[in-house]
């Protein structure tokens, strides 16, 4: 049996759910001296508010354990992923890769788990991410159903699996029809049903074993089934059963994963919940007869049912609705299973069962379990496991293979970055995002006939270059001083480059024709809370009760947020420059139309006035 192995299993369903071959096998590998780490299931289906508990028992596990992980068993670690559940959204997926996968190569790099084999049970894109980027020795795919049939979309899973098929070293197949369709696309394909631990029923066989509380007084003969209560149960039949046959004891043991009202109010039937595996044997040794009640449905049509072997390692008569898997263990197997193909055959097929029952046909369905037996299967994987490993080795051309394959996937990782990158690009320097976001930060007023025009210059403004600020915010001041809404000018600066800025704001005021004395000027302030700040100071001295500000388009929120919480009795009319040079978009210098939308310039301004709106509103200035 395979040895000394690292063994990554990408589970289907999560460690602490319904023991199945999942926990069977990885346990059976950990146990024979191979380090096993478990992935709990990542999920096929977009889910919904019934898999809530689900999520939240994750969570619980998540916060027990180191980042996702604790150790089961000796060589047995299992990992509870956080991750976002959209299986097949491009975004959620490219953030669970990450989420995903950090934590996962932070361990492999701790725990020294190098080249693991990859054991997976899921085909979805989560299960090819982790298999994309862990160096693996050996890939295994182990279909066990037909997930086309449990998903929303099931062209995107059929996908993701065609491509997991086709790059499998080896594939194990539930029944027939799993493995036709693989080998399709890859001729390796072995069928391997699940099995059944023989240890665990062997000393129940006999009915000796104690006999649970909850079934001890049943009336008898117990029709009994043991599974997962779900959907692809054929719930009416139920119905039809205890209905026909109110003197029998119908018996459903396993979670309930979906309504069952249609069988809730019968007196006869049962139903007990999900149970410990280690205490199903007992409750199968009180069984008359084993029932598998499915639907008929696409996806039953694919079904093994792993139940099949643990009734009959027990003797139990079994009887089945008519499904392909059953079909194919009869031929195989002296027809040891009754099928019922209407609503009437399965319940006459119930009362044969019980009739017929004898110690010669209990003796053959133990015997034919006991070639399913769990070790005889993991042995028979476990050789097939060794010489693929060892064929993989041997292969001369395998390093040449690996170093292309790392060289055209890292072109094809350039490529997606790259084609990104341009794409981001374009968004924002070629579309009018930037100004669409940016569009709260403007505000503009009507002008109209007020006591001072306001004047913030800016220092280095937008830019970021002394002396480009102030001129168009001057000449637009005195062109409205021209019109008459003001009779006085007030600019606000504490900038100094070579001249202190307020006095080169003067200046070129006078030279458009302001007389002196209708210019105030303020030069302490260094930034927009204290322009409002100072300027309020001079309101209030003279008497004014409302100004027209002028400033950059985009600053005009900023300095009306402060004015609101700093002089609330002023009455500020936003009047920004309506054509800034530095805000110019979409037209070239000569008012040509340019598809280039927005500069890097132009977007750090808008950052800029972004930022300084949460930084005052942390310091309280708004």
């Amino acid at each position: 049996m395979l040895r000394n192995q690292n063994i990554i299993c990408i589970s289907s369903i999560d460690w602490d759910f319904i023991w199945q071959g999942h926990q069977e096998i990885m346990s059976a590998f950990a146990k024979n001296g191979n380090r096993v780490l478990f992935i709990e299931n990542t999920g096929v289906r977009t889910l919904t508010f019934k898999d809530i508990p689900r999520l939240k028992k994750r969570f619980v596990n998540w916060l027990k354990s180191i980042r996702g992980f604790k150790q089961q068993a000796e060589n047995l670690f299992v990992y509870s992923p956080i991750f976002l559940p959209f299986p097949y959204s491009k975004i959620a997926r490219r953030i669970n890769k990450h989420i995903i996968l950090s934590p996962l190569r932070r361990w492999m790099k701790v725990m020294e788990f190098h080249e693991p084999i990859i054991w997976t049970f899921l085909p979805t894109g989560i299960a090819l991410d982790i298999i994309h980027n862990v160096n693996n020795k050996l890939l295994v795919y182990y279909c066990i159903a037909d997930f086309y049939q449990l998903v929303d979309n099931p062209k995107k899973v059929k996908k993701t699996e065609d491509e997991l098929i086709k790059k499998s070293d080896l594939i194990f197949a539930q029944g027939k029809a799993l493995e036709e369709k693989c080998k399709r696309l890859n001729k390796n394909v072995h069928i391997f049903p699940f099995g059944v631990k023989v240890e665990a029923f062997e000393k129940f066989q006999n009915s000796s074993g104690e006999v649970p509380n909850d079934i001890k007084d049943m009336k008898r003969p117990i029709i009994g089934y043991i599974g997962g209560v779900h959907r692809h149960i054929d719930f009416t039949l139920i119905r039809f059963i205890a209905e026909s046959h109110p003197e029998w004891s119908i018996v459903l043991i396993g979670p309930i994963q979906t309504s069952t009202f249609e069988i809730s109010n019968l007196d006869n039937v049962f139903l007990l919940g999900q149970k410990d595996f280690s205490s199903l044997p007992s409750y199968i040794s009180q069984f008359d007869v084993g029932i598998i009640p499915y639907n008929k449905s696409e996806y039953t049509a694919t079904v093994f049912p792993t139940k099949l072997n643990e009734y009959n390692i027990m003797g139990k008569p079994v009887v089945s609705t008519e499904l392909p898997e059953i079909a194919n263990f009869n031929v195989e197997n002296y027809n040891l299973i009754f099928v019922g193909k209407t609503y009437e055959e399965f319940v006459d097929c119930i009362s044969r069962a019980i009739i017929s029952e004898n110690g010669k046909l209990a003796n053959q369905r133990i015997a034919v379990a006991e070639k399913n037996s769990w070790t005889t299967t993991i042995e028979k994987m476990s050789k097939l496991l060794e010489e693929a490993i060892e064929k993989k080795s041997k292969n001369p051309l395998n390093w040449q293979e690996s170093l292309l394959k790392f060289y055209r996937e890292s072109r094809r990782k350039m490529l997606r970055i790259s084609v990104l990158a341009f794409s981001i690009y374009l968004l924002i320097f070629y579309t009018p995002l930037a100004w669409f976001l940016a569009s709260p930060l403007s505000v503009s007023d009507i002008p109209e006939k007020s006591d001072a025009i306001v004047v913030f210059a800016g220092g280095v403004g937008e830019s970021g270059k002394a002396g480009q600020g102030y001129e168009e915010r001057v000449q637009y001041a005195v062109e409205l001083y021209n019109k008459g809404y003001a009779q006085n000018l007030i600019f606000s600066s504490g900038y100094m480059y070579v001249f202190e800025e307020p006095l080169l704001m003067k200046a070129l005021a006078v030279a458009l024709g302001v007389p002196e004395h209708a210019i105030i000027l303020e030069d302490k302030a260094r930034n927009t809370y204290e322009n409002i700040k100072f300027i309020s100071e001079i309101l209030k001295k003279n008497r004014w009760k409302t100004i027209l500000l002028v400033s950059s388009p985009y600053h005009m929120q900023r300095a009306l947020l402060v004015a609101k919480k700093v002089s609330p009795e002023i009455k500020v009319l936003s009047t920004p420059i309506p054509n800034s040079r530095f805000y110019m978009h979409g037209r070239g210098q000569k008012g040509e139309k340019i598809w280039k939308q927005v500069n890097l310039s132009q977007i750090k301004g808008l950052m800029h006035e972004y930022a300084g709106i949460l930084y005052y509103m942390w310091k309280g200035w708004i």
